[in-house]
């Protein structure tokens, strides 16, 4: 199957067509952010876990190849500009998925990501004559990509909610 790619992720390597750019925790609308974001990196600066980069045009985005976000809202808190929604709301907009890379859907025991995920949205369910099978529990995921990193193969990837009583669900339990 061909998969549409634009020029700039050619160009960077990325072949898989995935373009989900993740804004730092509470951030607000896409188009909101990158017309009043000032790209001072004061957000990048005092990101305990590391996790926020100066992405394409120099917005700041996450990279959860360096890690987890803590929820530690520092980024909110240090930004002048009106580009972060209440601390109050849901902090994201997306749930981890996992791709076709992953070991255990291939017939190998792995289940890094199950054991870095604290909130327990990823389990691995038993099948006769079959290696645990990941599965995700969306509502329990808070997309906070502690599962991301540790994977050997990189099979976590992120995906939108676009259901509105989905966000109000998990900003729910968020709470």
């Amino acid at each position: 199957m061909a998969r549409n790619i634009s020029r700039v992720q050619f160009l960077r390597g990325n072949f898989s067509g995935h373009t989900l750019v993740i804004r730092p925790p509470w951030s607000v609308e896409e188009s909101v952010f990158t017309e009043s974001c000032t790209r001072c990196n004061e957000c990048l600066k005092v990101c305990e876990t590391g996790i926020l980069v100066a992405g394409q045009g120099g917005f700041p985005e996450v990279n959860f190849s360096k890690g987890e976000c803590s929820f530690c809202q520092q980024c909110a808190q240090i930004c002048r500009e009106k580009i972060f929604n209440s601390v109050n709301k849901i902090p994201w907009q997306h749930v981890a998925i996992i791709n076709e890379n992953c070991l255990s859907l291939k017939g190998i025991v792995c289940q890094v990501c199950g054991e870095q995920c604290e909130s327990r949205a990823i389990r691995f369910k038993q099948q006769a004559g079959k290696i645990a099978q990941p599965v995700i529990d969306t509502d329990n995921c808070n997309g906070c990509g502690a599962c991301s990193q540790p994977c050997p193969v990189s099979a976590i990837e992120f995906q939108q909610i676009g259901d509105r009583d989905h966000m109000n669900q998990k900003l729910e339990a968020f709470s």
